[in-house]
């Protein structure tokens, strides 16, 4: 039995405080934005069937409970079942993506009462130039407005985090652009909000800036700073996605010595172990493709430890909106963790001491090293 003593979830997010109907719920355990087809369950799929296996016990419920039964349960017990399935979950720290959804989930402070052990602020740095462009006056206005908050946000964070691939891919211009073209572009967006109404933050000449600024934080307070690779929601350009593609600005990371930390990966876990390999600064997690590929997810963790070193590998939920995707990220992690463990101690590829050693350095040592907590 592999012995995870602690385990901290570097990157994860709050969880949404309310009573969640079946429709709901439903809709936060999907990565699709689609409404859900007539008469099908997002029940029917793995995570699906972990969660009734997993979830349903903490709530006193069978395994594999009807899912009707399990939402009706969860309602009956209300915050007390987000409660007990965090507290089950046996984490030790969590480091908090604030920025997507904020005003619908918990905050950092909230979930760590909730959970009982501490928790720390993973700052996006999309959302801080989202917020400052909600008061700019012009682009120049933007950069000084985004300049100043994002300094301000890092005071009490541990990492800055880039969605980067999700708003324009890696397929970009990765060169520094001068503040001149920065304040330019944030014209031109500033614009189009006057017009068009309200739109995200997409101008990869903008998300560079914001990413350089990110750097020279980064480098001077020692953080990590945590890039989106591949699965998500339909927005992805998925092979645009691949991480070695943002080679050249992982480049410049490395000279700087900041700690890019790879999340999820998938399909691109080769080619994220293969770059822990050869960049002195490059880390990478599964994430919540664990949860979401429930009981076949042993085959993702084999990829993860077939060539990945263990001294760069995190432990990461991705866990958003539901107390059970914390829950099952955490027991996913160890499940498939301890198996392929177990079948290298069977084959004589490793002791037991070595794998709790591993086992360690995986679950926390590694996330206490580079984020420095």
């Amino acid at each position: 039995m592999i012995d995870f003593e602690r385990l901290i979830d570097h990157h994860c997010h709050g969880i949404v405080p309310s009573i969640l109907d079946r429709p709901r719920l439903e809709a936060v355990l999907s990565e699709s934005h689609r409404p859900v087809i007539p008469g099908v369950t997002q029940f029917d799929k793995p995570v699906g069937l972990i969660l009734r296996r997993f979830c349903a016990p903490v709530l006193d419920l069978p395994e594999f409970a009807d899912p009707a039964d399990y939402v009706a349960r969860r309602a009956e017990l209300g915050e007390e079942a987000a409660r007990r399935l965090m507290r089950a979950a046996g984490i030790s720290q969590l480091l908090i993506d604030t920025g997507h959804r904020s005003t619908d989930i918990l905050g950092v402070s909230e979930m760590a009462e909730l959970t009982g052990c501490p928790a720390r602020e993973v700052v996006r740095i999309e959302a801080v130039m989202e917020e400052a462009a909600r008061s700019a006056s012009g682009g120049a206005d933007l950069l000084d407005r985004f300049d100043t908050l994002l300094m301000a946000r890092v005071k009490d964070a541990v990492a800055l985090k880039s969605i980067v691939a999700y708003r324009c891919t890696f397929a970009i211009d990765q060169t520094k652009p001068t503040r001149t073209e920065a304040a330019k572009a944030g014209d031109a967006w500033l614009k189009r909000i006057g017009t068009g109404g309200w739109q995200r933050l997409e101008d990869s000449t903008l998300i560079r800036h914001a990413l350089y600024l990110a750097l020279d934080i980064c480098a001077e307070r020692k953080f990590p700073l945590q890039l989106h690779v591949g699965v998500g929601d339909r927005d992805v350009d998925m092979p645009k996605c691949d991480p070695t593609v943002f080679i050249p600005f992982i480049l410049e990371a490395e000279a700087r010595d900041v700690p890019i930390t790879l999340l999820h990966c998938y399909p691109f876990i080769r080619e994220s172990t293969w770059m822990a390999e050869v960049f002195s600064n490059v880390y990478f997690d599964v994430g919540f493709t664990l949860n979401f590929t429930g009981p076949q997810a042993i085959r993702i963790m084999e990829e993860a430890l077939e060539m990945g070193p263990f001294f760069k590998q995190l432990y990461s939920s991705d866990a958003f909106g539901l107390a059970e995707l914390h829950h099952l990220g955490a027991i996913q992690f160890r499940r498939m963790f301890g198996t392929v463990m177990d079948n290298w101690i069977a084959s004589g590829d490793i002791t037991a001491r070595e794998a709790d050693r591993i086992a360690a350095m995986i679950g926390h040592g590694n996330t206490e090293r580079i984020y420095r907590i």
